[in-house]
């Protein structure tokens, strides 16, 4: 009679653990933007931005758009204690780092103003997706070693990692807006794909 009470009680415990599972995996996890003009929507509308159109196709995530035009990530870094206290995130989106490119700033900046993002975002109990970008090839040297600077930061602090963000856009001209920067409206959701793939992989 004890054995089958136990095996009972055993049977109820897996059933509550597997139902709270289900739960935790059922619910909006939390997904914290922290990015430049190109999470803002730089001359669009920001419901056609790529962080909105992720946030309404996917039910499993619930975005929290952080994101300032012209952002570096000395500022990201500046900022995201605050971010993380205000939204409380289960993921981090890192997608910064294009301004300090484009400025020339050292890469050696960039490395450690990221990693005190994820870092910060780690003792938040989140998980964090960084968002690697390229430099057009005139930028020699410093653009190989540019875009190896997010693998390197990925590596060491074993983030998620989308290497170069807009190469689904490849280099076709109608991708982008006249500044050859930010992509259009139409390529907007080829962005939100990409993301919510890499945080389906996290």
């Amino acid at each position: 009679m004890v054995s089958a009470v136990r095996t009972w009680v055993l049977g109820v415990c897996v059933m509550l653990a597997m139902l709270a599972a289900s739960s935790v995996d059922a619910r909006e996890r939390k997904v914290l933007v922290m990015g430049d003009s190109l999470s803002v929507a730089h001359g669009l509308r920001p419901e056609q931005g790529w962080v909105a159109l992720a946030d309404a196709k996917s039910a499993r995530y619930a975005f929290h758009n952080a994101s300032i035009s012209g952002e570096t990530s000395a500022g990201g870094r500046s900022r995201i204690d605050v971010e993380l206290a205000r939204v409380r995130p289960d993921i981090v989106i890192i997608e910064l780092g294009a301004n300090d490119g484009l400025r020339g700033l050292p890469l050696a900046q960039l490395d450690a103003n990221l990693g005190r993002m994820i870092t910060a975002s780690r003792k938040a109990g989140a998980q964090v997706l960084l968002v690697g970008m390229q430099l057009p090839p005139n930028y020699g040297a410093y653009a190989r070693d540019f875009q190896r600077t997010f693998v390197l930061v990925s590596q060491r602090f074993r983030t998620g990692l989308i290497p170069h963000f807009l190469a689904p856009l490849g280099t076709q001209r109608s991708w982008f807006q006249a500044d050859n920067l930010h992509p259009t409206a139409a390529a907007q959701p080829l962005l939100a794909e990409e993301v919510l793939r890499a945080l389906d992989a996290l």
